[in-house]
């Protein structure tokens, strides 16, 4: 986490730990949950992703065909999560047995080119999908198929929420866009900064104030809004502040080879210890 006082911690002060209303919204810990895996027995969540970022990733059910595809990709792309420190669970209301017997077509689909690596949650019983708010208590029971959303819940050291997509059962989550995410929710999170929309291919031609324009800021990061002026001076020197029509220095861009080491021939992003 940045230790930049009036950054990320100063930011993740605004979300409250818990709601109100007992719904799962962002910045809350998570439920914890004790569970039947593909790769054995849970006693708590929060103990297996300890200190770890991690991704919960909910499917409707087993031996369906977009389901099928989405654990094919997210397993060829386990071993760029891995490298991030993120750990993968993924998650439907399908008992372990079933999910075992599935993956065998899962693996077939992909001509044998993948191995499943990350554990698959047995809900049988629905138990972690409600707590989760996946599936509605109330009605779930009478569904002849109690479909899961198809959800995405990314959760920082802390356990708490952080980022979640949710998707009908008719539409594939799209794994670059996960990547993206969890790299940017990390990079936040160690920097006290910002992903302005379409990071990294953002700022790729900027006018700067003496009329001439500039791609230097290509992929640039905005400080987050908490950071003080005398933080920021401190620790970016250089930031380009934009001059918009209500003079609010509040757009506060700084260049991404400022933040974290790039390699240009892989085009990787690596956050700076």
């Amino acid at each position: 986490r940045s230790e930049m006082k009036t950054g990320t911690s100063k930011y993740m002060s605004l979300y409250p730990d818990e709601s109100t209303d007992g719904g799962l919204r962002l910045g809350n810990v998570v439920p914890d949950f004790s569970a039947e895996t593909t790769q054995g027995k849970w006693g708590s969540f929060h103990e297996w992703k300890k200190g770890k970022w991690a991704i919960l990733f909910s499917h409707p059910a087993d031996f369906t065909p977009v389901c099928t595809t989405e654990i094919g990709h997210l397993a060829l792309k386990y071993d760029e999560l891995k490298a991030m420190d993120c750990l993968v669970a993924t998650l439907s209301v399908d008992p372990v047995k079933s999910h075992v017997e599935w993956l065998e077509d899962v693996v077939a689909l992909f001509e044998k080119k993948i191995e499943i690596n990350f554990p698959i949650i047995g809900d049988a019983d629905r138990a972690i999908s409600l707590k989760y708010g996946m599936i509605d208590a109330g009605t779930s029971k009478d569904q002849p198929l109690p479909l899961t959303t198809r959800t995405v819940f990314v959760v920082n050291p802390e356990n708490k929420l952080m980022l979640s997509l949710n998707y009908p059962a008719c539409v594939g989550r799209n794994m670059d866009e996960i990547i993206r995410c969890v790299k940017a929710l990390q990079l936040s999170y160690e920097k006290s900064i910002a992903t302005p929309a379409n990071w990294p291919n953002n700022h790729s031609d900027m006018l700067l104030a003496d009329g001439s324009r500039t791609g230097m800021y290509k992929g640039g990061v905005f400080l987050l809004p908490t950071v003080s002026k005398e933080e920021a001076d401190e620790t970016f020197p250089g930031y380009h502040t934009f001059d918009v029509p209500s003079k609010v220095p509040y757009l506060r861009l700084v260049k991404l080879g400022d933040v974290v080491d790039v390699k240009p021939a892989a085009k990787e992003v690596r956050v700076r210890k």
